[in-house]
């Protein structure tokens, strides 16, 4: 039994907590919340702490899953593992390149599991996209986003995110992670524009970005991604991939509003088309948020248990961070940022 302490409640944690609590092979020894207070019913009954290292100290976890803000992923996750547990840490695995380095070598130090919580690798849609567009043959033109129109509790959300990591890179480490696993090759350079459409966010910060980025195959790729109640809804979810010999690209079949967490990983159905002719790749039963939180941590438990090689993982976590960190950094400063020795 794999004894676990869930570092952060929020949409993501509460997720994950749910995972092990519902997993035999899984005992939760801790929950870490801010307010101290847990509303779920289902996890009524275990430890809960405030404080991470006081919580660290106390029940000794095998695995420690971090689900915070992005600016204290790299340092749990550090802390945690030279406490002797495994690491599940949410994406972004670190704010900073040279953190998320920092956090990849401890593990290969201390020989800990470093999984990050890329969900899209644990989506059979998303692995069959994957798939299809590599049949095709490169080079590629990637043509994806992730718009939210978010009002309420959920702009809450995103401003408080937003306090350290522009949704670029929020959200962007998905899909350059796919973009990278489909041509596997390396970026070159990539150049980024941006734009705060709200007084309600640091003057710092924008809340509307967009990036290309060239690959050493010559495959380009644009990605874009904003947050808040003045985003458009139309063609806010486009996942393209296209290839001189083809196309492939997800369907917007019965998608909810653009800040519906589900709808967010969802297929449907894929479009391969070639220019002999199209077909439609129907995907029924895909899972749900929680069901693919209940794949994430399985796979964490396995990669404990199995003792799986997460070195190309890492390498992929990083190389991502580093391709939305650098369009972040060419925002903010005008110009393309060279990447060829990402």
């Amino acid at each position: 039994m794999i004894r676990v302490l869930i570092a952060g409640l929020g949409n993501m944690g509460l997720s994950h907590a749910l995972a092990h609590h519902n997993n035999p092979g899984a005992e939760v020894v801790g929950l870490i919340n801010r307010s101290g207070v847990v509303e779920n019913p289902d996890l009524q009954g275990y430890p809960v702490f405030t404080d991470f290292d006081i919580a660290l100290a106390e029940v000794k976890p095998d695995l420690v899953v971090v689900a915070t803000y992005s600016d204290s992923h790299a340092a749990y996750a550090i802390a945690a593992m030279e406490a002797g547990a495994h690491v599940f840490v949410e994406k972004p695995l670190a704010t900073t390149v040279e953190d998320a380095r920092r956090v990849t070598a401890k593990a290969v130090e201390l020989n800990r599991k470093l999984v990050v919580g890329y969900i899209l690798r644990h989506h059979p849609s998303w692995v069959r996209l994957i798939e299809e567009a590599r049949n095709l043959g490169g080079p590629y033109v990637f043509r994806m986003n992730l718009n939210q129109q978010s009002s309420g509790d959920t702009w809450e959300t995103h401003k408080a995110l937003m306090q350290t990591t522009p949704p670029i890179v929020d959200c962007g480490v998905h899909y350059v992670d796919v973009m990278c696993q489909i041509t596997d090759a390396k970026p070159v350079r990539v150049n980024g524009m941006g734009l705060r459409l709200s007084d309600e966010i640091a003057e710092d910060m924008y809340n509307y970005g967009q990036f290309q980025v060239v690959f050493e195959d010559n495959s380009v790729a644009w990605y874009e991604a904003g947050w808040g109640p003045m985003m458009s809804e139309t063609a806010f979810f486009v996942k393209d991939v296209i290839s001189p010999n083809g196309s492939v690209s997800i369907t917007e079949k019965d998608k909810a509003g653009s800040d519906d967490v589900d709808g967010h990983t969802a297929v449907g159905a894929l479009l391969v088309h070639r220019p002999d002719g199209d077909q439609l790749i129907d995907l029924p039963g895909e899972p749900g948020h929680q069901q693919l939180c209940d794949a994430e941590q399985a796979y964490m438990l396995r990669a404990i248990t199995e003792n799986i090689d997460l070195s190309r993982h890492m390498q992929d976590a990083v190389l991502s961070l580093h391709i939305c960190l650098a369009a972040d950094e060419s925002i903010r400063s005008g110009h393309p940022i060279d990447l060829t020795g990402a």
